[in-house]
């Protein structure tokens, strides 16, 4: 045996006609309780090593986790805590007080499972309440969360310009609700490759590599503060009362938020076809945009009280968001220079163009 830096190392041996073994070091064996008979489970990964685990038969004390909180915690401070223990990715949580749990702490667990996805509560006693992830780690693949989220924040943008073209309230209430749907779905690939980080099984069953776990998680990040700045344009409809905008401004903001939206569009597809020039284009768009925020803040110079506020939060927004779409298009180029498109997924992205006879059968 040798060993360097941490890793040991065996000789391969062949035993029979074609299968080939090595030794296992005692002390990890024996650290986990194995011994003769008990079944190994390996995976390989992208990198070409192999990870060995052993079978687990049922759910092990380190999937338990327990949260002492305090019934004297903020509300939102209670909040946060959860959810990086949710983050965090036990199968089961219990939170427990000191004593006779507050009805305030118990109705903020509550609220909090049912925003999450996943956490049920399995049992409730005076001083605890256990909650359970009944989805699984895997039960949604990550690229399929990233363009939900996608189509989410897109939604969002369009419908909080729709509120501040029309001052209309309730649309832009709706918005700021919806926010909450992003967040969650980000809090749950978050959790996912977490996950994935402390076991290799859960890694195996993404069907990711690690940097591409890491390339998603900051894709879901950038989507989620595209998310804000909608809420951030919604808000403005308040701010703004019914004080109109004036015609030239209001095309000015339509441009750029047409220009925002497409750079977004445009940018997760080059995350996905992992197309660097569309990236370039992308970032590209968004230092345009900046050359037209110049103009419309000369134009905003002139305005005077709740006009120019809320119309400097809106142009803030649409701004800030073209960035973030800059952002993902930045991590696009990454990941093409990371892991170049195979041979199969070009041919799966790229358009089928319809034979004369199908269109005329169509």
């Amino acid at each position: 045996m040798r060993s360097s830096g941490g890793f040991h190392g065996r000789r391969i041996q062949k035993t029979g006609g074609s299968t080939y073994i090595i030794s296992l070091p005692k002390n990890w064996v024996t650290a986990r309780g194995l011994g003769p008979g008990d079944v190994l489970l390996f995976t390989p990964r992208a990198d070409g090593s192999l990870t060995i685990f052993a079978e687990s038969s049922g759910p092990a004390e380190s999937d338990r986790r327990v949260v002492e909180v305090d019934n004297d915690m903020e509300t939102e401070h209670l909040f946060r805590r959860l959810i990086a223990e949710y983050i965090a990715g036990y199968p089961l949580l219990e939170i427990r007080t000191e004593g006779r749990m507050s009805p305030r702490t118990r109705e903020v667990v509550r609220n909090f499972a049912q925003r999450m996805i996943g956490p049920e509560i399995l049992e409730e006693t005076s001083e605890a309440v256990i909650l359970q992830d009944v989805v699984g780690a895997n039960p949604l693949p990550i690229p399929s969360i990233i363009r939900r989220e996608h189509q989410m924040v897109r939604a969002m943008h369009v419908d909080a310009m729709v509120a501040f073209r029309g001052r209309d309230t309730s649309i832009a209430r709706d918005v700021v609700e919806r926010d909450w749907e992003v967040d969650r779905l980000h809090w749950f690939l978050e959790k996912q490759v977490t996950s994935a980080l402390r076991d290799a099984r859960i890694l195996a069953s993404l069907e990711l590599t690690l940097p591409e776990c890491s390339t998603y998680l900051l894709a879901s990040r950038v989507l989620e503060r595209i998310a804000d700045h909608a809420v951030r344009i919604a808000d403005s409809v308040t701010i703004l009362g019914r004080e109109p905008t004036p015609e030239k401004l209001g095309g000015e903001l339509e441009r750029m938020s047409a220009a925002a939206a497409s750079a977004l569009s445009d940018a997760l597809d080059s995350l996905d076809t992992r197309d660097i020039a569309k990236a370039n284009r992308v970032i590209d768009a968004a230092h345009e945009l900046t050359r037209q925020r110049d103009h419309v803040l000369r134009e905003l110079s002139s305005k005077r009280g709740r006009l120019a506020v809320g119309l400097a939060y809106v142009l803030e927004s649409l701004e800030r968001s073209a960035f973030y779409a800059s952002d993902l298009a930045e991590i696009a180029i990454n990941r093409a220079v990371e892991s170049p498109p195979r041979a199969d997924e070009l041919l799966a992205t790229r358009p089928v163009k319809a034979s004369a006879a199908s269109v005329a059968s169509a």
